[in-house]
């Protein structure tokens, strides 16, 4: 299938390369390369990208610090990693706009509905930082919330695993990638895929998800091309059972964060 409109979620934490935290500068230029690619097909791009690298929202309760006080340090998180990707991107001569759930107006424009499909429309990759802009709401609920908004074709969300598999598949060499599944097959299975509030808002307005793996060069262009890379949630879902694969690493990350079991980003 030939897209026209994309929303694609990347993963605060895997900005982070060989580091413990912060950004990796060749991990950020790899990522503003692929979305150029991209871009260059006639393909419209939108990113929304985590602040798990810099601060999650999770953290706040555990450190004895108020939720929602954590959760608004987590969107301001997502904004530092959303201007650093702006950054990267128009140093490749990439037309962007930065907008923002929250209302910062040195840095980016407040996020409008009708103003994002526009700058879509202009051929310019639109970045939405800060979440939905309210506490208790993951960086995946915000990209589903966006992606419905704008009218995007699908979801791709971009990781260090190649897939949704059976189980971890580090800790069960017997776990089995799906190529397809459908939303209510990852309800039953148990699948954490995305926090539930994000799945949902996908599922009831039939909006496609593809899980795959961001950090091997040349696959977002790949994706876009029809390859069947990683795995694809939709009403339909699979058609065959899921197949045994090896598991794709990512070289500058000795710790592989397979989907099953992991805990959905938060804002």
């Amino acid at each position: 299938m030939k897209y026209k409109r994309i929303l694609l979620k990347l993963s605060g934490e895997a900005l982070m390369g060989q580091q413990q935290y912060g950004i990796d500068a060749e991990r950020l230029m790899q990522y503003a390369s692929e979305i150029k690619t991209a871009a260059a097909t006639g393909v419209q791009v939108a990113v929304v990208i985590g602040g798990g690298n810099i601060y999650r929202g999770v953290q706040a309760e555990a450190f004895g610090l108020d939720r929602v006080q954590g959760d608004y340090m987590g969107m301001l998180a997502t904004v530092i990693n959303s201007m650093a990707l702006q950054s990267a991107l128009e140093k490749l001569d990439v037309s962007t706009r930065l907008l923002s759930g929250l209302t910062i107006q040195r840095v980016c424009e407040p996020y409008i509905r009708r103003r994002a499909v526009r700058h879509l429309e202009k051929g310019r990759v639109v970045i939405f930082g800060a979440g939905i802009g309210s506490p208790y709401f993951t960086t995946d609920s915000a990209a589903s919330l966006r992606a419905i908004e704008i009218e995007a074709d699908v979801v791709l969300k971009g990781t260090r695993v190649d897939g949704i598999y059976t189980a971890d598949p580090e800790k069960n060499p017997d776990a089995e990638k799906f190529g397809e599944i459908s939303f209510d097959q990852v309800i039953e299975k148990n699948l954490n895929v995305m926090d539930m509030t994000a799945f949902t808002l996908c599922k009831e307005n039939n909006l496609p998800i593809i899980v795959f793996d961001m950090n091997t060069a040349g696959n977002l262009e790949r994706l876009l091309n029809g390859e069947h890379l990683g795995t694809l949630v939709s009403m339909g879902g699979a058609t065959e059972s899921p197949r045994r694969q090896p598991v794709q690493r990512d070289p500058k990350h000795s710790a592989l964060q397979p989907l099953v079991g992991n805990q959905p980003e938060q804002a």
